[in-house]
């Protein structure tokens, strides 16, 4: 593997840290959580025309850049130091990989053009809190009725013959950007108790009976929704009768990509939470000198930096190699938690007010453990998929 980034992953790199560094400073994004979308249309608008962000990791026939996964986790690491609230990690990381490799023709030539432009965003609808586990996070996703199995509960499909289509009923929550995206990609059960099965559908923002609330969260720059589906009609994703188990790999793949954005965010809020408690204990003074000399100070700050760039590499491996995102995720999130715990420490008396900016990286922390965690889960699961803790054959027996 050549770790070494390339010209154009140094530009887009470069260019992103500088808009972001003008448009998204902590004021700016404390302003863009509290409009009625949860972000800056007018940032993302730009960073989709210049960049074409949510394009990255879409093929070039259907308008998007063409480059690799590995592309949009290292552009995320930039939008993490920032803490961008924006529909990202909802559309390009979780809806855009699912529709290229569950959808139709006329879906992904229908729906990739505008999702890569930035002009469409969508969001993924997940039963319960059972995101981690539908993307093979935590779990497997094939043990155990997450999108709602039986005969209640989570999110219900039925065919519709007389219409030739599907209804859906049914409730989820904690769906990220769901209160916003035009475009909602809904994880049903269908089938009864006979043929059950998890499929994925796609429900417009017009459809009748559709209802959707944003939901107060700890970590506002990723709003979340509750969605209900009250017989609504849906659009099946792919051909008439799909394969259940295509639709939980994918969705299994889409989560090893997941994983690597999610953890190059979390490394590069990380390294930003440590790089703002150094700036300020540099400057803080106690007893006639600045905080940053003391040697327990000092040592502290020595232990995050080793543990933020082991998480670092462990990101950039990962982005080569989408199998090891789940443990460089976990990796990350227990960076980030220790960077934003550390930060309210040094910041002293200051840091511990609920509206220090610190507390929004530690707000990140806890919320994306919560989301697709805990740190344990993500590597006892890893653990038992690379057979670590399997039972070896019982020994021959030797003779004496």
């Amino acid at each position: 593997m050549d770790a070494a980034f390339t010209a154009e992953q140094e530009e887009i790199r470069r260019t992103l840290r500088e808009i972001l560094g003008k448009r998204c400073g902590p004021d700016e994004v404390k302003a863009a959580v509290r409009t009625t979308a949860g972000h800056d249309r007018g940032l993302w608008q730009q960073l989709a025309e210049r960049l074409g962000l949510p394009g990255l990791a879409v093929a070039e026939e259907y308008g998007g850049v063409g480059c690799a996964p590995a592309d949009l986790a290292l552009a995320c690491e930039e939008t993490g130091r920032a803490l961008l609230p924006s529909p990202l990690l909802a559309t390009a990381a979780l809806c855009v990989p699912l529709i290229t490799a569950l959808g139709t023709d006329a879906q992904r030539s229908a729906l990739l053009p505008p999702l890569a432009a930035g002009g469409l965003t969508a969001a993924l609808a997940v039963p319960g809190p059972a995101l981690a586990t539908a993307l093979a996070l935590t779990g497997d996703n094939t043990a155990g009725p997450w999108s709602g199995g039986g005969r209640a509960g989570g999110v219900q499909a039925r065919a519709a013959a007389a219409e030739g289509g599907w209804r859906l009923y049914g409730e989820a929550a904690q769906v990220l950007d769901g209160h916003s995206a035009p475009l909602l990609l809904v994880a049903a059960h269908t089938g009864g108790f006979a043929r059950s099965r998890t499929l994925l559908f796609l429900v417009r923002e017009d459809a009748p009976g559709l209802v959707r609330s944003r939901q107060t969260t700890l970590d506002e720059t990723r709003p979340q929704a509750r969605i209900q589906l009250r017989d609504v009609p849906a659009e099946l994703l792919g051909e008439d009768g799909a394969d259940a188990a295509g639709v939980l790999e994918a969705l299994a793949a889409t989560g090893r990509t997941a994983a690597c954005v999610l953890a190059a965010e979390a490394v590069g809020a990380a390294g930003q939470a440590l790089a703002r408690t150094v700036e300020y204990v540099r400057r803080r003074e106690q007893f006639g000198r600045a905080i940053g000399s003391f040697q327990a100070v000092k040592h502290r700050l020595a232990d995050l930096y080793v543990q933020v760039e082991a998480a670092r590499s462990a990101v950039y491996y990962a982005a080569w190699d989408p199998r090891q995102g789940a443990l460089a995720l976990a990796q990350a999130l227990e960076a980030l938690r220790m960077a934003a715990g550390e930060a309210i420490q040094l910041h002293g008396g200051i840091g511990f007010t609920w509206e220090h900016d610190a507390h929004l990286y530690f707000k990140r922390a806890a919320a994306d453990e919560l989301l697709f965690g805990p740190v344990h889960r993500l590597r006892a699961h890893a653990a038992d998929r690379a057979g670590l803790f399997t039972p070896s054959a019982t020994p021959e027996k030797v003779a004496v």
